[in-house]
């Protein structure tokens, strides 16, 4: 399982699921993260913690802890059509 907080910058890769449950999983969906987006690594702080996101349009900024929920689709694992 390849999550968020393992992606490179300059990746874009796709949500495939939320992992943590209640208020937790709520603010990231509230965020605009949810299944089968597509999410923009920009940047990464030097020690990790947070990284930047665009998603949806928006920049975002995300917390180590919070990247590790999200479950997601590295470049190298989708298929091109």
């Amino acid at each position: 399982m390849k999550t968020l907080r393992d992606a490179k910058i300059g990746d874009t890769v796709k949500v495939v699921k939320l992992h943590g449950e209640g208020a937790v999983k709520r603010r990231i969906m509230d965020m605009g993260i949810t299944r089968g987006v597509d999410v923009y690594i920009r940047k990464v702080a030097p020690l990790g913690d947070p990284v930047e996101v665009t998603v949806r349009g928006y920049e975002l900024s995300l917390r180590k802890a919070d990247a590790a929920m999200i479950e997601v689709e590295l470049p190298d694992q989708q298929v091109k059509k």
